[in-house]
């Protein structure tokens, strides 16, 4: 019989941040599971940082393992996410007084906060606040995000499942006008995320390969839009193959620096709001061209559909959850767990530890030489990073109603012991 893990003193606090993806609950999942094995007691923050600072907290234990266990085929944030960056510590230290009072009052020693940069940030942040305020606290920052722009890490757990979602929809969608083209849709613009990196316009690419094979062009944020050699391009190859596949991340923008699609508003984080570049594009192709056209927004789609989740994803989001419970019962402090790729064919990869100090307030953007010549499509080293992190499907159990069977947590509150927080 296995001999029960000894448990360590004090408890482990987990939160989510930022917009959720098919497989951040996996992360979840290899966090409290592992945490279990070494028995250390795991507390999940609702709705990310502002959970710790309203001690809104939620007692894992409360769940069944096999809970835990379907955490890794649900999507969403299992325990709810916000947006919400942490000031300095001079320009707001009464935040981070409440979160050491926070901490200390429920004994939280190892906080992991599974995010994208401006978590990372906040996890920096929190980091350094033991030393600054005299309180024992380890802290690892978790790599999640769709847009797959961290540094350091060879991709971001949550864009392999976007990619791979990305890359059928193209696909089938061009099927689909392929199929009425001749009196109907001659032009299909299909919009993706991405504010400032192109990483989820590019697996598109993934769809076809050739000049008449779709997706026929893609438009990167890492280029400046230019207005004549788009619409050159969408006629010359709706007049070769009869139709055109166009698919454009959100934050093109002009020779101006200014966002096609922006909206005049601005998110908690501070970053412009976009408004939909496709319908921009679209008006540009009727009145230059005057052909028919549709466009799609899949919007929240391409972040939440775990049935066309990678296997690989889903893999590398598990094992980040594992190896941030590892590290910080190593007593490790202001890291995170990245993916390291060590070969292409076949894929291989592994975790390791990065400073937080060296991906915090850090851009990853599409790397030139994975862009074509003209900047409207990917070349083969793009294909070459792309495609493993689509390979092999994460089965999903179904039931009765023909619906997958996702897993709602109780989500049971843990007492509070301070009075409540004005911020």
């Amino acid at each position: 019989m296995k001999p029960k893990a000894r448990p360590a003193a004090g408890r482990l606090l987990y939160a989510q941040s930022g917009g959720v993806t098919a497989v951040i609950n996996a992360t979840a999942a290899g966090v409290i599971q592992t945490a279990r094995a070494h028995g250390v007691k795991v507390y999940a923050a609702r709705n990310g940082i502002l959970g710790a600072l309203r001690e809104e907290l939620i007692d894992t234990g409360k769940e069944t393992a096999a809970a835990i266990e379907a955490l890794r085929h649900t999507p969403g944030g299992a325990f709810g996410s916000c947006r919400y960056k942490l000031k300095s510590l001079d320009a707001n230290r009464a935040e981070y007084e409440r979160l050491i009072e926070v901490l200390r009052a429920h004994d939280i020693r190892w906080f992991l906060y599974n995010g994208g940069n401006d978590s990372a940030d906040t996890a920096l942040k929190i980091s350094q606040l033991g030393k600054a305020m005299g309180y024992d606290i380890r802290c690892i920052g978790v790599p999640k995000t769709v847009d797959n722009d961290l540094a350091v890490t060879d991709c971001c757990p949550g864009f392999g499942s976007v990619a791979k979602y990305t890359a059928v929809s193209t696909l089938e969608a061009s099927l689909d006008v392929a199929s009425m083209a001749d009196t109907s849709t001659k032009v299909f613009i299909l919009e993706v995320m991405g504010r400032h990196a192109g990483w989820i316009a590019a697996a598109s690419g993934l769809a076809g390969e050739g000049q008449d094979a779709p997706p026929h062009i893609i438009l990167f944020p890492e280029r400046v839009f230019d207005e004549a050699a788009f619409i050159a391009k969408v006629k010359a190859t709706v007049e070769r193959v009869g139709w055109c596949t166009v698919v454009a991340s959100e934050g093109i923008r002009n020779a101006r620096g200014q966002f096609l699609a922006e909206a005049g508003t601005r998110d908690a984080f501070g970053h412009t709001q976009l408004g939909g570049v496709a319908p921009v594009l679209a008006a540009l192709v009727k009145d230059k061209l005057g052909y028919k056209y549709h466009w799609a927004l899949p919007d929240y789609l391409q972040r939440a559909a775990r049935h066309m989740a990678s296997k690989t994803d889903a893999d590398q989001a598990y094992a980040v959850g594992k190896a941030a419970v590892e590290y910080a019962l190593k007593g490790m402090n202001a890291v995170m767990p990245v993916i390291v790729r060590t070969a292409d064919a076949p894929y291989r990869w592994k975790i390791e530890p990065a400073a937080l100090d060296k991906i915090a307030n850090r851009e990853k953007k599409m790397p030139a030489n994975f862009l074509t010549r003209d900047g409207l499509g990917i070349t083969a080293a793009a294909r070459r990073y792309l495609a493993p992190l689509i390979q092999g499907e994460a089965p999903l159990p179904y039931g009765r109603d023909g619906l997958p069977k996702y897993v709602q947590l109780k989500n049971v509150a843990v007492a509070k012991r301070l009075p409540d927080f004005a911020h």
